[in-house]
């Protein structure tokens, strides 16, 4: 009989696209999330979690991606008697479920509806570097009202948001731009609305940043050299036709007043883009009231990112600060929020147009920007570890233990073989814990611990000489029932020395 094959071991990878959160990553995340959230829950936001999985109808029209099945969501078809069971997803934004949500409980909602939402959302997208097919959003919107109040307060709730995670003001800006505006620009072109050229001219406005004005006129145009030498068809419009948007472009003045006024020269007579420069005035005028100056939120038609989605009020929350890159280049860290007005949410369901405005975080880049600022990413503080040095006496440790916890203290008792002591204190070491606790039958006997100091111990081995580590033992004997005492006066040390 043939000896039957063993099945192969499976491979420890990581999915190609996914990666794996280890203990600081998944504490800094939570904190800041939980930042985030108390400055919602301050404006009057309710949180709604919805479910991970969709159905693909109830998705609607997402993120396309030609070159996997169902444009760039994860989905199957559930198995019924005939084959024919829905298809389901894995959520792809976290705007989707809310207008499944809204749509669905509508009638039991307050009217407008403010929620915000937070958690992973998947894309089956091809990834790249720091590009995953998981990822976090942070999501705040107001559902039911066209009032441009709901805009304004959605920009001022971002800044005070980025302000809260530790951005401090000076290091970022909320610009504000209008889709509105941008059509009206499309109407002064001589564009109709179902010209194919509108899309084209689009794609080249979003280009403005890497291209500048010039470069916009040249892809309007004929086309341009780009820096490797290629050369870039054009979309083909003639030269006067062109001039409404650059002017849109760098309609930017030195205060609110003189941007709407270039605004209103680069749409003419187009009533939607004067709507949409009423639309900013407004908004403006609530953040002058609020007491949001420019230096915190700007009206700036240059944001053009998005504007093929939204249909009224853009904003983008930008951090200034600048970083140096892989190749040591200075740059500014960028974008790490946005969003908009995007009003027909619900029509798709309800068959009524629904308004509404909202915002979305990158939460990762939101912590690599904290990182860079040295807000996060310091090495992290493990617990205290109670030492074993008689496996039949392990009651007394949990006792100190419980006792540490009950007085605010990260702790727990070493679980592994106790037989090597320099085995525990080396676990505590790879845990990057503060303080180890020693009792053996000697201090049992005497009523006394012994709390050795490990970072200050670290710090002794590195460069002290014997005289300074006489002068600063690193291990103390205290009273059993100074345990918590001692021990809060020795981890309030180390963070006074960490401040300092």
């Amino acid at each position: 009989m043939a000896k039957q094959k063993k099945a192969p071991r499976p491979k420890a990878v990581t999915p190609k696209g996914f990666r794996d959160y280890f203990g600081t990553e998944v504490t800094e995340r939570s904190e800041m999330l939980q930042k985030i959230a108390g400055v919602y829950h301050h404006y009057g936001f309710d949180a709604l979690e919805s479910a991970a999985v969709e159905t693909v109808e109830a998705l609607g029209k997402f993120l396309p991606d030609v070159d996997r099945p169902n444009e760039g969501v994860f989905a199957w078809q559930e198995a019924d008697e005939n084959d024919k069971g829905d298809w389901m997803a894995l959520r792809y934004d976290l705007t989707a479920p809310l207008a499944r949500v809204y749509a669905q409980h509508r009638n039991d909602l307050p009217n407008p509806y403010r929620r915000y939402a937070m958690g992973p959302v998947w894309r089956n997208e091809k990834p790249g570097p720091g590009r995953y097919r998981q990822f976090y959003q942070c999501d705040a919107d107001t559902v039911g009202t066209n009032s441009m109040a709901a805009d304004a307060e959605i920009c001022m709730m971002l800044a005070d948001t980025l302000e809260a995670v530790g951005i401090p003001r000076g290091d970022y800006l909320v610009r504000v731009n209008n889709r509105k505006v941008l059509n009206g620009v499309l109407e002064a072109m001589g564009l109709a609305e179902a010209d194919p050229k509108r899309d084209d001219v689009l794609r080249t406005i979003d280009k403005f940043d890497k291209v500048g004005a010039d470069g916009v006129r040249q892809l309007l145009g004929k086309g341009r050299l780009d820096a490797s030498g290629a050369y870039i068809d054009g979309v083909g419009l003639a030269e006067e036709q062109a001039d409404p948007v650059i002017a849109f472009l760098t309609s930017k003045a030195d205060d609110v007043a003189g941007t709407m006024e270039n605004l209103r020269a680069a749409v003419g007579d187009s009533k939607v883009g004067q709507d949409g420069i009423a639309e900013l005035e407004q908004m403006g005028a609530l953040f002058a009231a609020a007491g949001y100056g420019d230096d915190r939120i700007l009206i700036d038609p240059s944001i053009v990112r998005g504007l093929g989605y939204y249909t009224g009020p853009v904003f983008e929350a930008e951090l200034t600060f600048e970083i140096f890159d892989e190749k040591g280049r200075k740059r500014q860290f960028g974008s790490v929020a946005g969003g908009g007005r995007y009003d027909g949410l619900v029509k798709r369901f309800t068959g009524q147009e629904v308004p509404a405005v909202g915002l979305s975080i990158g939460v990762d880049r939101l912590l690599a920007a904290l990182r860079e600022k040295g807000r996060m990413g310091g090495t992290p503080t493990g617990p205290v570890v109670v030492t074993v040095m008689d496996k039949a006496r392990m009651a007394d440790y949990q006792a100190m233990v419980a006792e540490l916890r009950q007085a605010g203290i990260r702790a727990e008792v070493y679980l592994g073989n106790p037989k090597n002591f320099g085995n525990q204190l080396k676990y505590a070491d790879k845990r990057n814990s503060p303080i180890a606790i020693i009792e053996g039958g000697d201090e049992k006997e005497k009523g006394v611990v012994q709390i050795k100091d490990l970072i200050l111990g670290a710090k002794i081995a590195e460069s002290a000489t014997l005289e300074e580590w006489k002068e600063r033992p690193s291990q103390f004997e205290v009273a059993r029932t100074e345990l918590v005492s001692k021990v809060r006066e020795i981890l309030a040390s180390q963070q006074d020395d960490s401040d300092a």
